[in-house]
């Protein structure tokens, strides 16, 4: 095999796993029961789409990690609409997170202190391969996770940055 034909196996690897990451985005998911609901902070239409699972009784409790340590509980209150009797009982915001990997440690130190078995994770398609590989790798094998994306109108370069971000990800992860 001539040392042009070695080089190309990589190469079209990359760019039919690229093609895949960019077709086949995770989609919503239908009511199904967990038992807490995940949000880390991002994109639009995240904490919107967890709020409606949490309303419609598809989980008890949830948390929004990644949340800016300058806002205020009930700042979140008036921005998403939330009851305040939701807000009370079953909203957690995490403001210890500053990225997906710390989202992944927030929300499985949450989950640890709750007892949880079963979460639902919701986030943008375009982040949710990568979110869900962060979160496994920080989660106890007995915890079952159902993955819920928001649809996005990502752009190209999202998906290309996004793609290149969940590859050195699974590399990690299988060399690790």
């Amino acid at each position: 095999m001539t040392m042009r034909r070695l080089l190309a196996i990589p190469l079209v690897a990359w760019a039919l796993g690229f093609i895949w990451f960019t077709v086949a985005l995770p989609q919503p998911l239908s009511l199904s029961q967990t038992d807490a609901i995940v949000v880390p902070t991002g994109s639009g239409g995240r904490i919107q789409r967890g709020l409606e699972m949490l309303q419609t009784g598809a989980a008890q409790q949830m948390l929004v990690t990644g949340v800016d340590a300058s806002v205020q509980p009930d700042e979140f209150v008036a921005e998403f609409e939330v009851p305040q009797r939701v807000m009370d009982c079953c909203v957690t915001l995490g403001f210890s997170a500053l990225d997906t990997r710390g989202n992944a440690r927030e929300t499985a130190q949450w989950l640890e202190e709750r007892d949880y078995n079963s979460l639902r994770l919701v986030t943008a398609d375009w982040h949710m391969r990568r979110a869900a590989l962060e979160l496994q790798d920080q989660l106890p094998a007995n915890v079952s996770v159902i993955y819920d994306a928001v649809r996005s109108q990502a752009s190209f370069a999202t998906l290309f940055v996004e793609y290149h971000k969940f590859l050195a990800v699974w590399i990690l992860q299988v060399l690790g």
